[in-house]
């Protein structure tokens, strides 16, 4: 049987907010816009490309103002090319204290698709990118659609990162031990997601409202673990009408005092402290 292993100081819950903050490559587009009808192959989607931009352009500034109105410190997962196309902005949530990890150098390198040698390259750039603005060692990553190799953990460990967020397979962080090295494998749940619940499958924005609802009381009555992430991307819920509806969760968060709100890296070292 799983046991509850208590939250500090109490808590009956832990909850992360999440910036997935995206990029792509020149001349790449993502795979997931408004537009319902398929280009034919070969089209460069450049609607796609536009609306993808807005995140770095207007989302991301957004979403820091609505962190910085309610004092919640956020985990970033940041794109390294952004660190090239708008350094100001990784600046600005350094400083304002969000916890800011790898998230590949954009979004259409996933590492299930590199072989060993090139995904220990590409790793090594995203930390010769972010680390400068980032003002030190980068704690911690998270892989395009959560989606490692089988070499990544222990690449990522070889690189001295902390923590890993691609895991799926627990309710708490875990020490991953990896030969003479260890990592945190801290869980990313996927339920509360603006990508799949409004954008993938076509809901209201304020379906995830609904969601999160259902998620946090199940996590406050749970026997096992209570940890919940709210997961907003800077290009999806950056725009006003997203950050109404972040804004109402992170109210019904905020209004109760028994919730540990959190960082990825928070509950990697809660991880090490046990």
């Amino acid at each position: 049987m799983i046991r509850r292993r208590p939250w500090p100081d109490g808590n009956r819950a832990a909850v992360v907010f999440n910036v997935a903050y995206e990029a792509w490559e020149d001349g790449v587009a993502p795979g997931l816009s408004p537009m319902g009808n398929p280009l034919p192959s070969g089209v460069l989607d450049t609607q796609a490309i536009e609306w993808a931009a807005y995140g770095w352009r207007s989302g991301i500034w957004r979403l820091l103002d609505c962190f910085n109105r309610h004092d919640v410190t956020s985990t970033v997962f940041a794109s390294a090319r952004l660190a090239e196309l708008a350094p100001d902005t990784i600046s600005a949530l350094v400083n304002a204290g969000h916890d800011v990890c790898g998230h590949s150098y954009a979004q259409n390198i996933v590492p299930a698709m590199l072989d060993e040698a090139d995904e220990r390259d590409h790793i090594s750039l995203c930390k010769k990118l972010l680390e400068p603005l980032v003002g030190g060692p980068l704690g911690g990553w998270v892989s395009p659609r959560g989606t490692p190799s089988t070499n990544t953990r222990r690449l990522l460990a070889e690189a001295d990162f902390a923590w890993h967020g691609d895991c799926f397979d627990r309710d708490l962080p875990y020490i991953d031990h990896l030969s003479d090295r260890r990592i945190v494998a801290v869980p990313l749940t996927m339920e509360v997601n603006d990508l799949p619940v409004y954008m993938r499958h076509g809901n209201p924005p304020r379906a995830l409202v609904d969601v999160f609802t259902q998620a946090f009381s199940a996590a406050l009555d749970s026997d096992t673990a209570g940890h919940v992430d709210v997961t907003v991307h800077a290009h999806v819920f950056g725009r006003p009408f997203g950050v109404r509806v972040l804004e109402d969760i992170v109210r019904e968060v905020r209004r109760r005092d028994d919730v540990w709100i959190t960082t990825k890296t928070e509950l990697a070292r809660w991880a090490l402290a046990d």
